[in-house]
């Protein structure tokens, strides 16, 4: 029998699927998605102007309690244009985390820009605040025009934590940091929609906040992203570059400055509106999937993570932590073998041959956690008690 038998079967037993493939994050289609994709249909407004781009971005607004939001192709986008918005240039730096997704370095490189890796918190696998105040304290100089690197010479423009697997991490103080340091924030919030840091969702503490509505994200519009902001004017600005920079005119095409084509269409938001009306539903659920893996994993030599204090998490996907890589690839072996998909964490960004000549800070945490996360199956169980 597998060593880890134990586990699989408790996951099977959770998911009430006692053979057959168990996916890491399926999603869930049990409101008004059919009604509302087939209205969007019907209007024949299908593209990037219709009223559910409008409704989404309000009831999304509304829920993270922010004055504007504006809808995506993709995260990643999102991320990319917040990047712009906040003025990332050829040549910047722009401080993260080295356990990400790729997308969170891939944005700062669409800019010219390069990403600087500093490490995070093994509490809430998100960028350490004790960890940037060390690296500024140490390795810039502040000018009257802002933060450089004593190293490289080139300006430190912007820093962008990430709320890991919908944990919040100590966001608040890195918010007080950046501002010190005349850096601008951008909250990498696209795993936390309906994660909350002392009360304040994710994505709000920054100058801007994005989001990702990809098909294994808590809510899904297929494909998709939002901006954040309490800045209106910036706001919108931000909507008149994500759509072509294209003046306003009942006839012609004239666009002020080089836009972007990373317009959400209006049956991706006819998805996310359906989505979002039962979000609460979705996180009181996964809420409870996690209880029951926590309280099974007490006595088992196994960690299992749970949110971080001040916080109220989203758990997107649950993580697991093992004592060893060899133990984490033992347990990642068993598991796929019969079917119960699990994963391992990103490879860490710094070991990737396009970011690996980036400078770091010491990345122990990140490289101990490296070695042990692992994701279980996430899914959203609706008769879990």
């Amino acid at each position: 029998m597998a060593k880890y038998q134990f586990v699989i079967d408790k996951i099977r037993d959770l998911f009430h699927k006692h053979e057959g493939p168990i996916y890491l994050h399926e999603p869930l289609f049990i409101g008004n998605e059919k009604k509302y994709l087939e209205e969007c249909i019907d209007s024949t407004y299908v593209s990037s102007v219709g009223k559910f781009v409008d409704l989404f971005e309000k009831k999304i607004a509304e829920y993270a309690s922010v004055k504007k939001a504006v809808v995506c192709v993709s995260g990643t986008n999102a991320l990319h244009m917040a990047l712009i918005l906040v003025g990332v240039k050829q040549y910047d730096e722009v401080i993260t985390q080295p356990l990400t997704f790729i997308a969170t370095a891939n944005a700062i490189s669409y800019c010219g820009a390069t990403p600087v890796f500093v490490d995070v918190d093994r509490e809430t696998m998100g960028l350490s605040p004790k960890s940037l105040e060390a690296f500024l304290s140490t390795e810039t100089v502040m000018k009257a025009d802002g933060c450089y690197n004593k190293t490289t010479g080139s300006r430190i423009k912007a820093c962008v934590p990430m709320h890991t697997f919908g944990h919040p991490c100590r966001i608040d103080e890195i918010a007080v940091i950046c501002n010190n340091y005349k850096i601008e924030l951008i909250e990498d919030a696209a795993e936390s929609l309906g994660s909350y840091y002392k009360g304040k969702h994710t994505g709000t503490f920054g100058k801007i906040g994005i989001l990702s509505f990809n098909g294994n994200k808590t809510i899904t519009t297929g494909g998709g992203g939002m901006l954040l902001f309490n800045d209106e004017k910036l706001a919108t600005k931000a909507k008149h570059l994500t759509t072509q920079a294209k003046v306003p005119h009942p006839w012609e095409f004239v666009h002020d400055e080089i836009g972007y084509n990373y317009r959400m269409p209006n049956i991706n938001a006819a998805l996310g509106v359906a989505q979002l009306e039962n979000l609460n539903l979705y996180i009181e659920k996964k809420r409870l999937l996690a209880i029951a893996y926590n309280d099974f994993f007490q006595d088992k030599k196994i960690c299992f993570f749970h949110e971080p204090e001040h916080c109220v998490s989203n758990y997107w996907l649950n993580v697991l932590l093992f004592d060893s890589i060899e133990e984490r690839d033992l347990f990642l072996a068993e598991s796929n073998s019969q079917g119960v998909m699990t994963r391992p964490v990103w490879e860490l960004m710094n070991r990737l041959p396009m970011f690996e000549k980036c400078q770091c800070g010491d990345l122990s945490n990140s490289e101990w956690l490296a070695d042990r996360i692992v994701n279980i199956p996430s899914s959203v169980i609706l008769d879990i008690k």
